[in-house]
């Protein structure tokens, strides 16, 4: 097929990773691509199953009218009327796969996406890379370890220090423990990892467009410890960790009492807050901005933006799936890509 070539683009190339096969990815990718703020802020490249996107009951996206073009890495210039998709079908030759059904050979191809995009932007080929959801339970079934997107992404970049963020809904939240039982939460409250958020904090911020933030700092225990009457956490760990920051220049507050500190952070006192433990800081957002939030991860040496929902079985393949956090996780992607260029 010839292909007639625009001016050279000046948009952020955003790799889209499809994710799990069978979940709702095919569909909010192709749903994401229709949406005008999407198709102005990036130049978009799917990195997925050509057959699981042909089949996708979804229209093609705008301006699309030679359909879906298969290349082995992003065109140097974006192509008139066609959306790139680097196929991964040709790697694993693995047939069309029904939807709503978790499988090992989904578990294959949503790792196999993953690979390519981070491949990708670490040779400069893509500017970020955006993930739509996979499952713990296919890549377990596929025989990998990894409970998650982050894990795997921090091996094959070689990042050694990481931290999740999650934003929306006013909020900007990063993680200093992310998936781990309650009961052991207050014996992973280090410095080091309090000092390792708060940083991760600051510089995200900054590539949002956020040129001096403040961040604030929850306290573990009821009251930030109430001087250590609750807990004692934030007098050995939390508090040298904030002392730090601040003499590294960071503008940071806390620990706080997380009962009231994220009332403040939505009043905009704060730009950004770091959180103990997995639902003090996701609890407030997703209150916020269920559906609609975008899931970043922070210390790699690539840009990475995500969906903050799961695969979807129950609604897969059937074209109801909402795609607005995919939308945002794109924009913010394509927002973070120009800061850093």
């Amino acid at each position: 097929m010839e292909l007639a070539l625009k001016e050279r683009d000046s948009r952020p190339l955003l790799a889209i990773t499809m994710g799990d096969p069978a979940g709702v990815g095919p569909e909010i990718i192709l749903k994401a691509l229709n949406v005008k703020a999407v198709v102005d802020c990036c130049r978009p490249v799917i990195v997925g199953s050509m057959k699981a996107l042909e089949e996708a009951k979804t229209p093609l996206p705008m301006g699309t009218q030679r359909g879906l073009l298969a290349v082995n890495e992003p065109l140097q210039e974006a192509p008139s009327g066609v959306v790139e998709v680097v196929d991964v079908d040709s790697d694993l030759n693995l047939p069309a796969l029904p939807p709503g059904k978790p499988t090992a050979e989904a578990g294959h191809i949503s790792v196999a996406c993953i690979k390519r995009a981070v491949q990708l932007a670490l040779d400069k080929k893509v500017d970020a890379v955006v993930t739509a959801p996979i499952t713990k339970e296919t890549l377990k079934m596929a025989g990998y370890p990894y409970p998650g997107h982050t894990e795997l992404l921090a091996e094959l970049t070689g990042a050694k220090e990481y931290s999740m963020l999650l934003t929306g809904g006013g909020l900007r939240v990063v993680l200093v423990t992310i998936h781990v039982a309650l009961r052991d939460v207050a014996g992973l409250i280090k410095k080091e990892g309090v000092l390792r958020a708060i940083r991760h904090a600051d510089k995200a911020c900054r590539m949002m467009g956020i040129p001096e933030p403040k961040v604030a700092v929850c306290g573990l225990n009821p009251h930030a410890g109430e001087s250590g009457l609750f807990g004692d956490e934030e007098i050995k760990e939390i508090s040298p960790a904030c002392r730090e920051a601040s003499d590294a220049g960071i503008k940071v507050f806390g620990p706080l009492p997380a009962d009231t500190l994220f009332h403040r952070a939505l009043n905009r006192d704060f730009d950004a807050v770091v959180a103990m433990y997995h639902d003090q800081g996701l609890g407030p957002l997703k209150m916020l901005a269920f559906g609609h939030a975008v899931n970043v991860t922070l210390g790699l040496p690539i840009i990475r933006t995500s969906v903050d929902h799961g695969t979807a079985y129950d609604i897969a393949g059937k074209g109801i799936a909402n795609p607005d956090s995919l939308v945002e996780a794109i924009k913010l992607a394509a927002l973070m890509a120009g800061k850093r260029g």
